[in-house]
């Protein structure tokens, strides 16, 4: 597209906007009608360990959402000489999971728990028992079920909960609405019905009767929406709070918001049955869209929808990214003592590429990635550890590739049971996210680590803030009775490239050789969780 038809379109208020909260990052993206990324902005954060509770300030929330749209306003400008006054549609999603509890002012009752604290156990266990369906720590039920169990005062008080990306769309809209994707990792859903599990919410309510709870859990969950459903419209306490200038005017629709998940399957196509993607970042997930339920439960997988509500099945790991961007910042602190100068992206793309270059099975050296508990493993907390044989070949390709390999190996331990035990099929997996920057590597590993073809298109790097942008571009843009999916391969995807990298033989045995390794030294890592505190 020409500058002067951007402008125009820009200008002429049909531009579509897409946000996503992610663990470190918000970023903003403005697309065209295909997709195409006209302009961005981003904003670093970071969640925060507060009393044994991994969260986010609500405060923090908002300046980031709004530096985010104020560098993509600011690149639209610098780029097309355009002020941002009104959008054709927009779109928010973040983090999926966790719990955000308020009352009947619209207060939050208790600070936001995030996806990433173990600390539901008990509750998560009791659940999947009663419900006969994974109930992981993470969900916002689980958090529910927990918080009543420890007898928390503020529970009495709850008038509604809802997730991070549900909470920025109230506030911008006034509408405790949900897109189901995001509504899937809050409680079970009626896949044939596309509702929350009627029999179990009734479940849940008898299990509590005892406490005399002034509410009833059907009255405080969000309301579900599927892709391409009315959601709302920008208030003008909304548009104010996206943009305190004033600049941006309210009134445009936005899209039901939706989870990490939800947008990751959009951005990647895979939106149809038996696709799949990857998303390795902070934390890493594996989804397929099945073509049947799985025949028993399974603690390690769980089942979510994709944003039209089609069952999926999802192997989620808190830890993928964090040690290896540690190692990272360590080297750069270490290079830049000797005189040497150094970037993290410099740091970074070193350990990728030289990780090639290390023995297949990484010369004996052995690492657990784990920042945060990992429930896949039985772990509450986590001990990033690295370990080694006197003789183990310790050279610095090795060290890199083994910081690589230990961010796969707990999915490949949770994607063994869906692909041996339950024989799902995938035609395709495509990555996105932080691991796959590097080009080519990320991809190749991952191929050996699960044995499976992983494809990478050009538009990987735009992610999730890209994905909720097309699912807000779908919501005004696609035909009458259009699915998502066609809507997808007409609009978005008729010509895009992508590499895919075929799993390699030597990789395969290395990784085995390596995970043989890894999970002999999960006691360690227990032990060390339990005497280091």
């Amino acid at each position: 597209m020409e500058r002067n038809e951007t402008a125009a379109l820009i200008r002429g208020g049909e531009a579509v906007f897409g946000l996503e909260l992610g663990s470190t990052r918000i970023k903003a993206v403005l697309i065209g009608p295909h997709g195409e990324v006209l302009a961005s902005g981003s904003y670093d954060w970071e969640n925060r360990l507060e009393q044994g509770v991994w969260t986010y300030h609500m405060d923090d929330v908002w300046h980031g959402i709004q530096e985010s749209y104020k560098n993509l306003a600011a690149s639209v400008e610098e780029k097309y000489g355009e002020k941002i006054t009104h959008l054709k549609a927009l779109g928010f999603s973040a983090m999926m999971h966790g719990y955000l509890a308020f009352d009947r002012e619209g207060e939050l009752l208790v600070p936001f728990r995030t996806w990433r604290n173990t600390i539901t156990e008990e509750a998560a266990a009791d659940l999947t028992s009663r419900f006969g369906f994974n109930i992981p720590q993470r969900w916002s039920i689980a958090h529910l079920h927990q918080a009543i169990l420890n007898n928390e005062p503020h529970v009495k008080d709850i008038a509604f909960i809802t997730t991070l990306a549900g909470y920025v769309h109230w506030k911008l809209t006034g509408e405790k609405v949900l897109g189901i994707g995001d509504a899937s990792g809050m409680f079970p859903i009626d896949s044939e019905h596309n509702v929350y599990d009627s029999g179990m919410m009734d479940t849940f309510d008898i299990l509590h009767k005892e406490h005399n709870l002034p509410w009833r859990l059907r009255d405080i969950l969000p309301q579900i929406r599927l892709a391409g459903e009315d959601a709302g419209e920008l208030t003008d306490a909304g548009a104010l709070l996206l943009d305190p200038t004033g600049t941006l005017k309210p009134g445009a629709p936005l899209c039901p918001p939706e989870g990490d998940a939800g947008t990751g399957m959009t951005a990647t196509n895979s939106v149809r049955v038996r696709t799949g993607n990857i998303s390795a970042g902070t934390s890493v997930f594996a989804m397929i869209v099945l073509e049947k339920a799985l025949s028993k439960v399974h603690t390690e997988i769980d089942m979510v929808t994709t944003p039209t509500g089609k069952p999926v099945a999802m192997v989620h790991c808190n830890n993928c990214t964090s040690d290896i961007n540690a190692w990272a910042g360590l080297f750069k602190s270490f290079a830049e003592l000797i005189g040497a100068k150094c970037s993290m992206p410099q740091a970074l793309d070193t350990m990728f590429f030289e990780a090639l270059k290390g023995d297949a099975d990484c010369g004996g050296l052995v690492s657990c990635n784990y920042f945060s508990g990992e429930p896949i493993t039985g772990m509450e907390e986590g001990r990033p550890l690295f370990m080694r044989l006197p003789d183990s070949a310790f050279t610095f390709q090795n060290f890199a590739r083994t910081q690589l390999y230990s961010a796969m190996a707990t999915l490949k331990i949770g994607m063994d049971i869906l692909i041996e035990k339950e024989h799902a099929e995938v035609d395709s997996l495509l990555g996105h996210g932080g691991f796959f920057k590097a080009k080519g590597v990320g991809q190749k590993l991952m191929a050996g680590a699960l044995h499976t073809p992983v494809s990478v298109m050009e538009t990987a790097g735009e992610g999730g803030p890209w994905g909720m942008a097309l699912l807000a571009s779908y919501l005004v843009n696609a035909e009458d009775g259009e699915t998502l999916e066609d809507y997808l391969n007409k609009n978005i995807f008729a010509e895009a490239k992508s590499e895919t990298a075929e799993p390699d033989e030597a990789d395969m045995q290395g990784f085995e050789k390596f995970l043989e390794r890894y999970k002999a030294t999960l006691p360690v890592e227990k032990s060390a969780v339990e005497t280091l505190k």
